[in-house]
């Protein structure tokens, strides 16, 4: 058993959550509390009301998620808001959530993760925001259908879309997890020649193939997952606990 207390004290230093700029939505950290004691972790990458019965059902009292409870605002207490929160206190789960924060993070990232399972060398932040880089990239030596499949290896043999539009000999990628498709055009300029992420919008595509570069969409989802799983991994071992990943895929 740990302190509810010290383990948000550990995140909260070890994602540095007060520095990390983020959207409105996020509210990084604790968002939900409990009794002040954990049991047994778990991790996901949203806060839904399916993803929460999987949490109670599996014994666990402190969820990481990456994309936390209010991403649409304020809303009335009722429906599925009412069910999600009334199931999470009726079972004592503690709900805490890092968007940016984990995104960013130089070891548990997303965007960390993703490059080392691409064996992507040379790494150096990428695409600034707000004072903060958004993503990484760096070299690879391979072929864009070697990279391609090394992308599908890395999110599970998940469906990949790619727009082939730059070199089929892949040398500057740019990494940027979740849904950073639309800043193409900014990753062009920085001179990747190939751009990494989950989604984009549809524009984004045939600005690719004028812009000349090779994008990747590996899935909002999938390219989201790396994050909560390295630190729900790390925490455990910080404090002694069990750990498990709830899959609640969206299929975005």
């Amino acid at each position: 058993m740990a302190g509810l207390e010290q383990i948000v004290d550990y995140l909260g230093d070890y994602l540095r959550v007060n520095e990390i700029p983020d959207f409105p939505g996020a509210h990084n950290g604790l968002q939900l509390e409990n009794d002040g004691n954990v049991r047994k972790l778990g991790a996901a990458v949203d806060a839904s009301l399916p993803v929460i019965e999987k949490a109670v059902a599996a014994g666990v009292d402190f969820l990481i998620v990456h994309h936390g409870m209010f991403w649409s605002g304020a809303q009335m207490i009722r429906g599925g808001v009412y069910r999600k929160l009334k199931r999470a206190m009726d079972a004592n789960l503690a709900i805490y959530s890092a968007h940016l924060p984990l995104d960013v993070h130089p070891e548990s990232g997303n965007n960390a993760v993703l490059t080392r399972l691409l064996e992507m060398e040379e790494t150096a932040p990428f695409l600034e925001w707000k004072g903060i880089h958004l993503g990484l990239r760096g070299r690879v030596t391979m072929t864009r259908e070697q990279l391609l499949e090394a992308v599908r290896a890395a999110v599970g043999g998940g469906r990949v879309h790619l727009c082939p539009a730059g070199p089929a000999e892949v040398a500057v990628v740019g990494v940027v997890t979740g849904g950073a498709g639309g800043e193409v055009a900014r990753a062009a300029e920085e001179g990747v020649d190939t751009l990494v992420t989950g989604e984009g919008p549809h524009w984004s595509y045939t600005a690719a193939e004028e812009l000349g570069i090779n994008v990747f969409y590996a899935g909002h989802y999938a390219t989201e997952t790396f994050g909560v799983k390295a630190l729900a991994e790390n925490l455990a071992a910080h404090e002694g606990l069990d750990w498990e990943f709830l899959d609640h895929p969206t299929g975005m």
